[in-house]
């Protein structure tokens, strides 16, 4: 039996929150608030953001220098599963000891790692206290069909105009310059399980949708892809909100503001969601979705090939500026 045979694998629960630096933390704290997000705390030279779910912070903005991707979080089932990581990780993913998020909201504690071939963070925390969720006054959309009539009579749907509100962080993506190395290293050391595969002719596989492995538990179809490319750097983070109006609303509340609109609206097929990506001033893309899959371990992997791997079913051609 190898070291690696032996590794008892790091339990994930959900994906908590991500990072970002910016050299201009003003711009990008407005696009946030336009995205839908709250401002939660602003401490030293970070900003947190929250949803209105109970989740204590879904972003942090941190001033510096330069623009940068600070990396994802993901709570884990134990302290133990920290010890773990801290100790056990390949020494190429440079894992720090534990340590305490002094004054991030929800507290916790936590460890960082850095991708084994591209170097980019990686974080892990456990022990954040929740917060109460709010409530956002969504009306309560009754929808009629032809045939099926849901919505009482003398009854209206009045929307609005605002930003979409986040419930949660869904997921991100990174593209990375070796898919195989990373692959193995991600599957192996914590229970990532391949909900999508896409591979080429000659049957090598270059992208993954990884769902969390949580047993007979729901979870999102995807919590964190890879693909591979000439060039490592973040793709994308998603956040759900609530509905398909609410999305739109936020389409146009980022249109009229001014913000460019990087793809959407339009319906993904692995994943089945729908999509609304948008680029933030410093250029990172930021999605809001709604009406994802859920998958348990009872779903198989699904093999696809390159040519037969559609992006969407409806929606805008898929733009180049998409595609890096």
């Amino acid at each position: 039996m190898t070291a690696t045979d032996a590794f008892q694998k790091i339990r994930l629960v959900r994906i908590a929150h991500v990072f970002y630096k910016h050299k201009d933390p003003k711009t990008a704290t407005q696009f946030l608030h336009d995205f839908g997000f709250t401002e939660e705390k602003s401490i030293g030279n970070k900003t947190y953001f929250r949803g209105y779910g109970s989740q204590p912070f879904v972003v942090c903005i941190e001033a510096a220098d330069d623009t940068a991707w600070g990396g994802a979080c993901f709570e884990v089932e134990s302290e133990a599963d920290l010890q773990r990581a801290a100790t056990q990780l390949p020494a190429e993913a440079k894992a720090t000891p534990i340590y305490d998020l002094v004054d991030a909201p929800g507290g916790g504690r936590a460890v960082t790692f850095y991708d084994p071939v591209d170097g980019f963070p990686f974080h892990l925390v456990y022990g954040q206290t929740k917060v109460e969720p709010r409530d956002p006054n969504f009306p309560v959309s009754r929808v009629n069909y032809p045939a099926e009539k849901n919505r009482p009579v003398n009854k209206f749907l009045r929307f609005e105009k605002r930003p979409a509100p986040v419930h949660k962080l869904g997921h991100f993506g990174m593209c990375v310059t070796n898919f195989a190395k990373c692959y193995e290293f991600y599957s192996t050391h914590f229970n990532f399980h391949p909900s999508e595969l896409v591979h080429d002719e000659a049957g090598v596989n270059h992208t993954v949708f990884f769902r969390l492995d949580r047993g007979a538990d729901q979870v999102d179809h995807h919590i964190f892809f890879l693909y591979e490319g000439p060039a490592s750097h973040v793709h994308h983070t998603s956040y759900e909100t609530h509905d398909f109006d609410t999305q739109v609303l936020g389409h146009d509340w980022l249109r009229e503001k001014g913000y460019k609109n990087c793809w959407g609206v339009g319906r993904h097929v692995m994943g089945s969601q729908i999509f609304d990506y948008w680029f933030d001033p410093a250029g990172f893309i930021l999605e809001h979705y709604v009406d994802g899959d859920l998958l348990n371990m009872t779903e198989p992997t699904h093999n696809t090939m390159e040519k037969d791997a559609h992006l969407h079913v409806w929606g805008p051609d898929v733009p180049p500026t998409f595609m890096v």
